[in-house]
């Protein structure tokens, strides 16, 4: 969504401090607000002027006509603005249709005026520029303002001056003010502009001879301009409509919505509702709440939201939780329902998406069936086969009725099963698994003949076509499309086999589709010529084409790409919504682009605008913004429109058929690709326009070209609420521009019957004006000589009737079907549907970072830290994989401190200093440290816990164990020391052998190594147990006592070397430590001395 309402408070906040004007803005700041919780003491002490002047309060929440509703308090001092709330704050009154609480107030100071010093001021954004209404009248009693006001409409990219103000708006106004109203208004429209507002209306706006005061103010501000805004905006808050309640579901979901590149939204209309949905798709849920409400269950719909772009399986998960943990707090006396819809998805992986909804169901399945909730599914894209198979799965192991449909089933189908108005098939008819269009069952690899790519209806040179209204005679084509002076004429042809396209970002999934798309259309030569991605150097990115490997150029600047593919005229722009304005603006700069399709959603609507007007000027057509996209079977696609292979097979989107598609919505369009295929010959061309309020090209220029193009022979709209191109649609058919037959029907015909403002998934839904609601559209497309069906479930139904009417009458000759070629399937994604099966590269038990959360041995890492299991923890469930016991944790520990560093002098250290002193990195001087450890330096921790332990199992006593290995000449590992003695004893020894006497249950083979020591000390005193010793040994004791191993299981850690990675991972830490403390030092290369060089050569060479 963009443009939101926020509240007078923050309106006038902006304006206080962003206006620039030689006008005298009076009270800037003076303002105060009140709820049930204000501290009415605390506020006089923040705002002394509430104790000294007469004031004015009102609510502020997004009322239309306070002052007719007697809902402003006027001339009171602060008792009697105290006086004023109490009958009103936390009251619930009805405002229209709406019923709410009043429950934040403003207070401002109260400006004693004239009637004739009030006037009315406007500003609204519109597809063509900037409109500003000025009227010389203002106040409550406006009225009908459209009709009274002077307006003027500032263009796009264009500004406003106090000449223009003059003379277009104050020709009313008292000569006497023309210069401070003026002045006024040219800072009150940069304000708009420069803090992208879309909407700001202030009535009335005082000017006496103090100055100016701004009384009462109404805005919307462009929320998807936050990135360019946020500096100047702050944190903003956007109250809910007057009427609906602020949920923190809501907030919770916003914020999801915010941190993710996919699209959630969430509105809470009836907590108490039955008719729960959890739709896929901004176009889909809409279509799902009409059906809804149109089935009568207006009054149980409890929510409207979209989930769309591919969410994460963990984001679905929060989001279905949500709704889940909502719809179960309270039971209905019928049950309820839960409605998980949606569209035919263009690239989301249905499968995983559901995998996040299954995991919800699972963890609210008590409180599920508590409530007697019923579930619906239908679903098509992407792997929806195996998504729908796993929802099946859960509705059987739980106990919860799920019923599960995909796209044999008509979309809303399951609207009327939930709702009791047609019945639960017990066999739904399956559709054909991905994998059985995609798999050559003749077994050649070699390509087949070349399917047909003319148009599927045989074209007939009488009778072409039934008119819906007689074209004007003598009207030459190109009077169909007047154009501005100044602008050039668009292609009435977008694509062709022939078409070439850049696209801009690394969307390899994207180019890939796009390629098998051209393979099986039978292309020469693929789509996609180059790619532009400006974060990498230029190189070659490999794809497939059909069976074999290609490389596409990529390179890091669009003027080089353009420069070595003059061919290339279509920009496919997968630039993120910060960077789609600049990269489309610079395309525009290559005469050789005629088409760009953007599929960034957010861009903000003033950029948009401006894109608008380059194209116009260029000739160039744009797609989009917040778009999949469009196709053209048989020729052309664009990026992921029309979903995976299985769908464009299904839908016989390789070859072109008859009828023209053009929406809004991209899910929706591959939605109109099934329709069309399973009731007519199929698709010739569709388009999504995109979501945005300002699309870049808009329904007319599209059913323009189809109506001048001899193939498409009908043409499907599929419109929605808000804006007012279907109304183009109108007059064209009435006018005789447009004479094709024309099925039509606008979606979002819900809205008039909700009490409150519902703003649905796309940007441009919502209705302004009572003409711009889905209602007054059908109507008016209906009378206008479109064929208009009695709702979406009917639509298929009406594009049948038409089509079945163009074959009888002979327009339409459907032709012999040409099956397509094959495409091998992808390895990963014939992996990802179970197809195939092949054996693993590595093996891995300790960790799993495929999921949303990094799990070490079967924990997650959220559990890890709630359970401040430490370093100690880890370490045992990525060495040992289990919980080790807390003492086990700390001894882990305890080793890693005392074994971090024992000086510089050390071989180890020494070898890290050398290194760090050479200029060389941190990796490679701690590697240098860490290659020295062995038996000799840090080592001996395996060593000794083996030969300890072998001398221990065996049965040896100490003396015969210190006997045989003199015997044999081995050193006992774990013994003796440089410095330390049994007269100098090593504190680190010491400090582990409390702690381990202290917490171990049993200590047999430290007790077996302290009694040789006894031994060893007697004839040599720094023969001493030392600290790799004492850690060996401690830690054989461990894995045997602790009772989580098996004895096999501690012996085979101790011989695979565990034990020695106690030491590497302490000394890391001091050797990291030397190499920074050289840094830091600074010191230099590293010499040895000659004189600590003993020179030994043989003697004939010195002689």
């Amino acid at each position: 969504m963009s443009a939101k309402a926020i509240s007078e408070q923050t309106g006038k906040e902006f304006l206080y401090k962003h206006i620039c004007t030689s006008a005298a803005v009076q009270n800037r700041f003076r303002y105060a607000s009140v709820t049930t919780d204000t501290d009415w003491d605390q506020l006089a002490q923040d705002h002394s002027w509430l104790l000294t002047e007469r004031l004015v309060v009102k609510p502020d929440q997004l009322i239309k006509r306070r002052g007719k509703l007697g809902l402003v308090g006027v001339n009171l001092d602060l008792q009697g603005v105290k006086e004023w709330l109490k009958p009103r704050l936390m009251k619930e009154t009805t405002v229209a249709k709406a019923k709410g609480v009043l429950k934040n107030f403003l207070i401002e100071p109260f400006v004693p005026h004239k009637q004739e010093e009030e006037f009315y001021v406007c500003i609204y954004a519109t597809r063509e520029g900037d409109h500003v209404l000025f009227h010389h009248e203002g106040g409550v009693d406006i009225g009908d303002v459209d009709s009274k006001a002077q307006k003027f409409l500032v263009g796009v990219d264009e500004k406003l001056t106090e000449a223009d103000v003059k003379t277009h708006l104050l020709g009313h106004a008292p000569a006497d003010k023309k210069d401070i109203l003026a002045s006024f208004v040219v800072g009150l429209f940069n304000l708009y502009e420069d803090l992208y507002f879309t909407y700001l209306e202030i009535n009335p706006l005082v000017v006496t001879k103090d100055g100016v005061y701004v009384l009462d103010m109404a805005a919307k501000i462009d929320a998807t301009a936050d990135y360019i805004c946020k500096a100047k905006w702050g944190d903003v808050e956007f109250p809910p409509p007057f009427g609906r309640e602020a949920y923190p579901e809501e907030a919770y979901i916003a914020d999801l919505d915010a941190k993710s590149g996919a699209s959630l939204k969430l509105t809470i209309l009836n907590p108490r509702g039955r008719i729960w949905t959890m739709v896929a798709g901004g176009g889909a849920s809409v279509v799902y709440s009409d059906t809804i409400c149109d089935l009568g269950g207006v009054d149980e719909l409890a929510n409207y939201g979209e989930y769309s772009g591919a969410p994460s399986e963990q984001q679905t998960y929060d989001y279905a939780k949500t709704i889940l943990s909502l719809m179960t707090r309270e039971k209905h006396s019928d049950g309820k329902v839960l409605i998980i819809g949606g569209s035919i998805a263009n690239f989301t992986n249905v499968a995983a998406t559901f995998k996040g909804i299954v995991r919800a169901i699972k963890d609210y399945q008590v409180p599920l069936k508590e409530n007697e909730v019923t579930i619906f599914v239908r679903r098509g894209g992407p792997n929806y086969q195996e998504g729908l198979r796993v929802m099946g799965e859960v509705g059987k192991t739980t106990g919860i009725p799920i019923h599960v449909f995909g796209t044999e089933t008509h979309m809303t189908a399951i609207v009327g099963m939930a709702l009791g108005h047609r019945p639960i098939p017990n066999q739904p008819p399956t559709a054909a698994h991905t994998a059985n269009f995609l798999l050559n069952s003749s077994g050649s690899a070699s390509t087949p003949a070349t399917s047909r790519t003319a148009s599927f209806s045989e074209t007939k040179t009488s009778n072409e076509a039934t008119p819906a209204k007689k074209a004007k005679p003598g009207v030459p084509p190109e009077a169909q499309h007047p154009t501005s002076d100044s602008a050039q004429a668009k292609a009435t042809t977008l694509f062709s086999s022939h078409t070439k396209s850049i696209v801009w970002g690394m969307q390899t999934r994207a180019v890939q589709g796009m390629l098998d798309f051209d393979y099986i259309c039978s292309r020469v030569e693929p789509s996609v010529a180059a790619m532009v991605y400006p974060f990498t150097g230029d190189h070659k990115q490999k794809f497939y084409w059909g069976h074999k490997e290609i490389l596409i150029p990529v390179f890091k600047s669009m003027g080089d790409a353009m420069k070595k593919h003059p061919e290339v005229d279509v920009l496919i722009n997968f630039a993120s919504l910060r960077s789609a304005f600049d990269s489309s603006m610079e395309t525009m700069q290559y005469p050789q682009i005629h088409t760009i399709a953007i599929i960034a959603e957010g861009i903000p609507e003033a950029q948009t605008r401006k894109l608008i007007k380059k194209a116009d000027e260029k000739g160039v057509t744009i797609i989009g913004p917040a778009t999949v996209g469009g196709i053209k079977p048989g020729c052309y696609k664009i990026g992921n429109t029309g979903g995976m292979l299985d769908n464009i097979l299904a839908s016989k989107l390789y070859r072109p058929g008859s009828v023209a598609y053009v929406s809004r919505s991209g899910g929706m369009s591959n939605e109109l690709n099934n329709i069309i295929s399973r009731t007519t010959d199929g698709v010739y061309e569709g388009v999504a326009i995109g979501g945005d309020r300002y699309p870049g090209s808009t329904f007319m220029d599209h059913v323009l070209r189809y109506q001048d193009t001899p193939g498409v022979k009908m043409i499907v709209l599929l419109g929605e609420i808000g804006g007012c191109e279907e109304y183009r649609i109108c007059q064209g058919i009435k006018e005789g521009r447009i004479t094709k037959p024309m099925v039509s029907w606008c979606i979002g015909t819900c809205a008039t019957m909700f009490s409150s403002e519902v703003q649905f998934g796309h940007a441009g839904a919502c209705a302004n004006q009572a003409s711009e609601t889905a209602v007054a559209k059908n109507q008016a497309l209906g009378e206008a000589g479109a064929f208009v069906p009695k709702s979406f479930d009917e639509l298929g139904d009406a594009i049948k009737s038409v089509y079945d009417e163009l074959v009888a009458k002979g327009v339409i000759v459907p032709a012999k079907e040409v099956p397509p070629p094959t495409v091998p399937m992808d390895y990963s994604w014939a992996r990802e549907l179970g197809l195939i099966r092949k054996p693993a590269s590595f093996m891995t038990s300790i960790c799993d970072e495929r999921g949303q959360e990094l799990i070490y041995a079967g924990m997650p890492i959220t559990e890890v830290f709630k359970e401040e299991m430490g370093i100690g923890g880890v370490l045992g469930l990525l060495w040992f994989q289990r919980r080790l016991p807390r003492y086990a944790c700390q001894f882990i520990e305890m080793c890693l401190m005392v074994t971090a560093d024992h000086g510089p002098a050390v071989s180890g250290a020494h070898n890290t200093i050398v290194c760090a002193r050479a200029g060389k990195d941190l990796i490679s001087s701690l590697t240098s440290g860490l290659l020295t450890i062995g038996d000799r330096f840090g080592g001996a921790l395996d060593a000794a816990a083996r030969q300890f332990s072998k001398a221990f199992d065996s049965s040896l006593i100490p003396m015969e164990f210190v006997n045989k290995m003199k015997k044999e000449g081995k050193l006992i590992m774990g013994i003796g020391h440089r410095v330390k003695s049994i007269n100098n004893p090593d504190m680190r020894v010491q400090i582990l052998k409390d702690f381990v006497k202290q917490n171990f249950p049993a200590t047999p083979l430290l007790d077996y190594a302290l009694e040789v020591e006894k031994i060893t000390t007697s004839k040599k005193p720094n023969l001493i147990l030392n600290v790799d010793g004492f850690i060996g040994v401690a830690f054989v004791d461990l894995l045997r006592t602790c009772g989580g191993f098996t004895r096999e299981e501690a012996d085979e850690y101790v011989d695979i070397g565990a034990l020695n990675g106690i030491f590497v991972l302490g000394r890391s830490m001091g050797f990291i430590g030397h190499y920074l403390d050289q840094k830091r030092l600074k010191q230099g290369l590293y010499r040895h001395p000659w004189d600590d060089i003993s020179y030994v050569l043989p003697e004939h060479m010195t002689m």
